[in-house]
């Protein structure tokens, strides 16, 4: 893969977990459309669940989430009181009406609930919502927080899915983000949760650190694989100073440039590979048998704000500060702070502080960037199938786009727009050519590679 690539199309755009992106959302949506739009939810609809938990009991410094570092329980006690109190509000709201595919648990550090929280956490959720058999119940773990008898609890709720960041097992690297996290403690993790049985273990990797070599990232992966999870991800990190303040605690002059992170992701990509994996999209890798593996090759991989996924539910219904929701009719967030959040919850029973409406293009530009993240390709008579003359002008765009590419990195045969293998690291600023909103109001976003 020429290197030289990665210097010319490292542009700063979105990581589309949605589209319209976040920075596009606006306060004209608010509790009222909330309520009209989850009062349109068919009866047979199914849900995806998602809880945010916003703290952390250390602060670490590459961090993007919503979080804040907390030294005592009581904040996580108060929080609790309006989360289970939204959620019981927008059960009331759905009326019955729903089934549960899918919850997962993040933050912030969700790990570091008791086990009397977690346990009333899944008891208020499976009391107030229609929850199916098969859900699949997943948790952001962070392995300083676990013990036994967290382990424990767990278990007991129902917990399918584990996912652990490891970023970097390198000590230095980890020194110079406030993370400090040992392969044993890793393992720990991994090795409880699978005697208890939870089978399905994500890990995820990050690139672009500051002191970051490819041969520590090759190290990091080789271990990592050592742990033989399901599914793992290589991600890039993303260093927006001017959005995440605690990012400034990072030396700059220590992060790789856009070359050495370009190689270090490659590298890291070859390991996994090599390891019997199977690339998925252009960041996550899952053994062949995984389901995500198996929803790469029938074309039924969806992307959301977890990245990857097969949750093809109907809605999500997001809980809790700064959480995302999507229904049909747009996307939805929760207020950020969480003392404002537990004002509003306590005054509205919602928290809604702002959103997007999508129109018909919004929904056409929205399925077109997701299938060409997740198939490299999209054509012209599936968009024309789904969204009839609404397609004819993005349809165009895929003509032009190819007809400008000097790179390889698409091919058009005038039906469908095909991403090369050359041009899959790239993808995102491929996508990015179908933004209809991205140069409209000067948004920041990380580089690309």
């Amino acid at each position: 893969m020429p290197v030289e690539l990665a210097e010319r199309y490292a542009t700063p755009v979105p990581r589309y977990t949605s589209y319209p992106t976040a920075p596009h959302f606006h306060a004209d949506i608010d509790d009222a459309s909330y309520r009209r739009w989850i009062a349109a939810l068919p009866g047979d609809a199914t849900l995806s669940l998602y809880i945010h938990v916003p703290f952390c009991d250390r602060l670490c410094w590459f961090c993007g989430c919503h979080t804040k570092q907390i030294h005592r329980y009581a904040p996580v006690t108060k929080y609790l009181s309006a989360l289970h109190a939204e959620i019981t509000s927008v059960a009331g709201l759905l009326a019955g009406r729903g089934k549960v595919v899918a919850i997962h648990l993040g933050g912030g550090s969700p790990s570091m609930l008791t086990p009397g929280d977690f346990l009333a956490l899944n008891a208020l959720l499976r009391s107030h919502f229609v929850v199916s058999e098969e859900v699949e119940f997943s948790i952001e773990i962070d392995p300083n927080d676990m013990d036994e008898t967290r382990y424990d609890a767990l278990a007991a709720i129902g917990i399918t899915r584990v996912s652990l960041g490891v970023q970097d097992f390198n000590p230095e690297v980890q020194a110079a983000i406030n993370r400090i996290q040992t392969y044993e403690q890793t393992k720990a993790v991994v090795d409880a949760m699978r005697r208890r049985g939870v089978h399905s273990v994500n890990l995820d990797i990050l690139y672009g650190l500051p002191h970051q070599t490819v041969r520590s990232v090759e190290a990091t992966a080789r271990q990592a694989l050592t742990l033989q999870p399901d599914r793992l991800a290589i991600f890039g990190y993303a260093h927006v100073p001017w959005l995440k303040t605690h990012q400034r605690m990072i030396e700059e002059s220590a992060l790789p440039g856009i070359r050495e992170r370009f190689e270090q992701a490659q590298a890291a990509a070859r390991e996994v590979v090599a390891a019997g994996y199977e690339a998925i999209g252009f960041d996550h890798f899952a053994r062949p048998a995984d389901d995500l593996a198996a929803a790469a090759r029938e074309g039924r991989l969806h992307r959301n704000f977890q990245g990857y996924t097969v949750d093809s539910a109907t809605a999500l219904i997001a809980f809790g500060a700064s959480a995302i929701g999507r229904l049909p009719q747009g996307y939805v967030q929760n207020t950020v702070a969480t003392a404002t959040y537990q004002r509003q919850i306590e005054a509205n029973g919602t928290a809604i502080d702002r959103g997007v409406a999508l129109t018909d293009e919004d929904h056409l530009r929205s399925y077109a960037i997701e299938r060409l993240l997740c198939d490299f390709s999209i054509a012209r008579s599936d968009l024309r199938q789904r969204f009839g003359d609404l397609a004819e002008p993005l349809a165009l765009e895929m003509a032009a786009v190819a007809a400008g590419d000097t790179d390889g990195l698409t091919e058009f045969d005038g039906d469908r727009l095909v991403v090369t293998p050359r041009g899959r690291p790239f993808i995102r600023a491929i996508a990015a050519s179908f933004d209809a909103y991205l140069l409209k109001d000067g948004a920041r976003y990380s580089i690309a590679v």
